[in-house]
């Protein structure tokens, strides 16, 4: 199912579609793979539901499918012929005329060891999970142009990695997270109640919790494709859940609901029981 071709407008990112129909148009010269992923993805994902974007953004996020730094350096260099210059990290590139930012993540053959050293700058991208997530990847329209997506649940791995490689500088990765679990349930409520309807309690619904323990269960399924990337999310969550009290996590996710430690630790937990399941 794709979105309305009027949807991206609800974005409310300036020049968002003349981005990326400038980014459509490299890649497809160049003859590369590439995903429109962060924020954006998210927002699109539920915007097929009709909900709208909790916070707004002037980056815009993608992951590409490339071999070498000198296929990286290629699709730089058109980019800066269209006026997208290279700012502070490596990967980010700054429009003047649309004033947004974007960040152009490589993946694929380029990986070594999940880091993409840009030497020249001393800085290191972490790319673990990208490949799994993205094999995965979902569809919405943009105008007349088709933009790939990483599912919700793959979002969510990658948002934990995002936030355990950084936690100081990364708490929006924690909304984004507690957005996509709270809209989960309506936005897949058909799937939900056929395929995952041992999931409901014997008592009172909760479908916050419902919800995390479905995306827990199809997180799973990526999470499968690679040891290393299951033990990267399970000790996130081992850490996180050993003590609530001190769990940035739970601190975060009681905070934004309004609720005590112990029901954001209960969310914790039924997001490792699906992906235990």
């Amino acid at each position: 199912m794709n979105t309305s071709n009027q949807s991206y407008k609800e974005l409310s990112i300036p020049f968002f579609k003349e981005t990326f129909d400038c980014i459509d148009n490299i890649m497809q010269k160049h003859k590369v793979p590439y995903y429109l992923i962060g924020v954006s993805a998210i927002a699109l994902e539920l915007l097929k539901d009709g909900i709208k974007p909790s916070r707004g953004t002037k980056d815009i996020d993608f992951a590409i499918m490339i071999s070498s730094m000198r296929d990286y350096e290629a699709i730089s260099i058109d980019l800066e012929k269209q006026g997208f210059n290279k700012v502070k990290a490596p990967w980010t590139f700054y429009s003047d005329t649309y004033k947004v930012a974007i960040d152009l993540l490589p993946f694929g053959e380029i990986e070594e060891k999940d880091t993409e050293n840009f030497n020249k700058r001393n800085a290191e991208l972490h790319l673990l999970g990208f490949k799994e997530v993205l094999e995965e990847a979902e569809q919405v329209q943009i105008g007349e142009k088709i933009a790939n997506i990483p599912p919700l649940p793959g979002m969510i791995i990658l948002k934990l990695i995002a936030w355990s490689d950084r936690p100081e500088e990364r708490e929006n990765d924690l909304e984004d997270i507690l957005k996509i679990i709270q809209n989960y349930f309506d936005l897949a409520f058909d799937e939900i109640v056929e395929e995952h309807h041992d999931t409901f309690p014997e008592g009172e619904l909760d479908q916050i919790l419902v919800a995390a323990e479905v995306l827990g269960r199809k997180a799973r399924k990526i999470l499968q494709k690679s040891q290393k990337l299951s033990d990267r999310i399970n000790v996130v969550l081992k850490t996180n859940l050993a003590n609530p009290e001190h769990s940035q996590i739970s601190k975060e996710l009681a905070r934004r609901l309004g609720r005590d430690i112990e029901y954001a630790k209960d969310i914790l937990m039924a997001f490792q029981k699906g992906i235990s399941y």
